[in-house]
């Protein structure tokens, strides 16, 4: 990681996946990201960055309703509800047509999201891409006060096979490695993957923020 991402790493605000934890305690994620991993070694934290909220969140370790890291998130979002746009990412999704599939553990943490107005969730896991069309926790398009959903598992591994396409999933694609560019506004956001030379696959496209 270090040669290549790692001269980004002033500008990185990472999140942990599974992989970071077959070391015991992520001890190598949190000694090489230090301060950027968030406070005491937690693995969650917030900032705030041209007009949107960014939330990170590690759904590696305890994600139920009642967690410390839950009513974290709870109390964040209260207090960044005057932030007109916010993006919350972790490493295992809630919905995947992919190997892995669903992941129910994390209903609370979509499901709070989604009432305090999240506009775009970001996961990663399984190896795919896969965008959903704004939907509840409860998978229920909609497209008023839904959240977007990305899983961009596209970095370099082997990517994944589909398995059972999930409700309101509008993009999938297993044979491409890349990344999406993001460009955010205030009240509004467009998406743009950017695969490797040689691949065909592409998906762009824009949103506006909740009011």
């Amino acid at each position: 990681f270090n040669p290549t991402w790692g001269a980004f790493n002033t500008r990185l605000r990472p999140t942990p996946g599974n992989h970071e934890y077959m070391t015991r305690g992520a001890a190598g994620y949190f000694d090489y990201f230090a301060d950027l991993a968030g406070p005491r070694r937690r693995g969650y934290y917030s900032f705030d960055y041209g007009g949107w909220h960014f939330i990170s969140l590690n759904s590696n370790i305890d994600v139920s309703a009642q967690s410390p890291q839950y009513r974290w998130l709870i109390e964040d979002l209260a207090r960044s509800r005057q932030t007109l746009c916010t993006i919350a990412y972790w490493h295992h999704p809630l919905f995947s047509s992919g190997l892995h599939g669903n992941n129910p553990k994390m209903a609370p943490f979509f499901a709070a999201a989604q009432k305090a107005g999240v506009d775009i969730i970001l996961n990663g896991h399984d190896h795919i891409y896969e965008r959903f069309a704004p939907q509840t926790a409860e998978a229920v398009a909609d497209p008023v006060g839904g959240v977007r959903q990305f899983v961009i598992g596209t970095g370099g591994a082997p990517t994944y096979p589909f398995r059972i396409v999930k409700p309101n999933s509008e993009v999938r694609n297993n044979n491409s490695h890349g990344v999406v560019r993001f460009s955010l506004s205030p009240g509004n956001y467009s998406w743009r993957y950017e695969a490797i030379a040689g691949s065909r696959f592409s998906d762009a496209g824009s949103g506006q923020c909740h009011p």
